[in-house]
């Protein structure tokens, strides 16, 4: 009998990498193999064997030109989830902001930040507007989404001061260097981008919260009885520059899409797994998303403890992955 665990992007890559787990007649006897997949053919690259009572991984960067797999420990996650908080100080919600911007914002010529957020994320754009005491919140006409607006002068420097330093993006910088030569009264002066590769802040939670997802996939194929789990978080952009840098800070994969012409970042291993939820688990969402992560760290879990290999468990990550986007 056959059990899959895979931590990759998506399938249309012509060559990545699958970490699949299977048992044979007992469960006595785990084994994890590496197989490279393209669009044309799948082929065996490895094999290794491990001990049922001390499960371990090989991430996806450790096979790489012929060069030797790297084992790599599952290290176990609490059970218990820490209480939701809001960025506390105008430091954390700066780098929020930041990231957020970075992500769904835009400024615009005349000197204006535009964010644009989906309905169920409306709630954010009102309390965004709370916490700056500036801006309007208005739902987009004929569709599913609202826009939150800065034009003032004195929002535009309160924004100013709050992500200077902070913001990563280098078109947005550019679109700030494109006020301050036409508006400098409305932004502060020596605005600066962040270069850094800390992430010790909630930057990462602001630029999920508009380009990131999570996603639990259940793939059955018709050699094996059972499916295989799929545990990914994502990052979608059009340039690979912030995914080569989170990459660094949580493990995982960079692919194309030539049809479309876009990057994703995606966690591939256990090990990147579980680097986000650590991450997130100190430094918390703010959108619906916050739900969608919560139910993702529960499928980590039941994987953790191989509940996955019972239908008992293939049942709970089957609804998990039916309500997983659902808000």
């Amino acid at each position: 009998m056959w059990y899959g665990i895979g931590f990759f992007g998506h399938p249309e890559v012509s060559v990545g990498f699958i970490t699949l787990l299977y048992a044979e007649k007992t469960l006595k006897r785990l084994r994890y193999e590496i197989i490279p997949y393209g669009r044309e053919s799948v082929r065996r690259l490895s094999l290794m064997k491990i001990s049922a009572g001390y499960l371990k991984e090989i991430t996806s960067e450790t096979k790489r030109n012929g060069v030797d797999v790297k084992e790599e420990n599952v290290k176990p996650i609490s059970d218990h989830v820490p209480q939701h908080t809001k960025p506390l100080t105008d430091e954390q919600f700066g780098h929020y902001l930041a990231g957020l911007i970075d992500g769904d914002g835009h400024f615009s010529k005349i000197g204006q930040l535009i964010i644009v957020f989906s309905s169920p994320d409306a709630f954010l754009a009102y309390y965004i507007k709370s916490r700056l005491g500036f801006g309007t919140v208005r739902k987009i006409k004929d569709k599913n989404a609202y826009v939150f607006i800065i034009s003032s002068k004195a929002g535009m420097l309160k924004i100013s001061r709050l992500i200077n330093g902070k913001l990563r993006s280098e078109p947005k910088f550019k679109q700030i260097q494109g006020i301050l030569n036409h508006k400098p009264e409305i932004f502060t002066e020596n605005f600066t981008i962040n270069k850094s590769t800390d992430f010790q802040n909630h930057w990462l939670a602001g630029f999920t919260d508009a380009d990131g997802s999570f996603q639990v996939k259940k793939v059955q194929r018709s050699t094996r009885r059972s499916p295989e789990i799929r545990v990914n978080f994502q990052i979608d952009q059009k340039c690979n520059d912030l995914l080569l840098i989170i990459k660094g800070f949580l493990g995982g994969n960079i692919g194309y899409r030539k049809t479309q012409d876009t990057y994703y970042y995606g966690s591939t291993s256990f090990g990147s797994a579980r680097n986000v939820i650590k991450y997130f688990d100190n430094f918390h969402l703010q959108s619906k998303k916050h739900l969608s992560y919560l139910r993702w760290r529960k499928v980590y879990i039941l994987i953790q403890k191989r509940e996955h290999l019972t239908e008992k468990g293939l049942l709970k990550i089957s609804r998990i992955k039916d309500i997983i986007n659902k808000h």
